[in-house]
């Protein structure tokens, strides 16, 4: 397993879905990364892109980010 990508396999039980779905949504989010100018790897996608995507984590870690920043602020 590649802390920077996740692979089909792994598509397949995070969402529970047929192979064929797992590689389109490679595709889709490889092809919305492209579209952005950035790099992509053939049969994988980003984990951070497709947390982002498929769980909202992006927003998550703004906050946390905030949240931490403030502390250190504060304290």
């Amino acid at each position: 397993m590649s802390k920077y990508y996740i692979e089909k396999k792994e598509i397949m039980e995070a969402l529970d879905v047929s192979d064929s779905k797992a590689l389109a949504i490679i595709r889709e989010l490889n092809d919305q990364l492209k579209e952005k100018g950035y790099v992509t790897v053939a049969a994988k996608v980003s984990r951070k892109y497709f947390e982002e995507k498929y769980y909202g984590y992006g927003d998550m870690y703004q906050e946390g980010e905030a949240d931490c920043q403030s502390e250190r602020s504060a304290g």
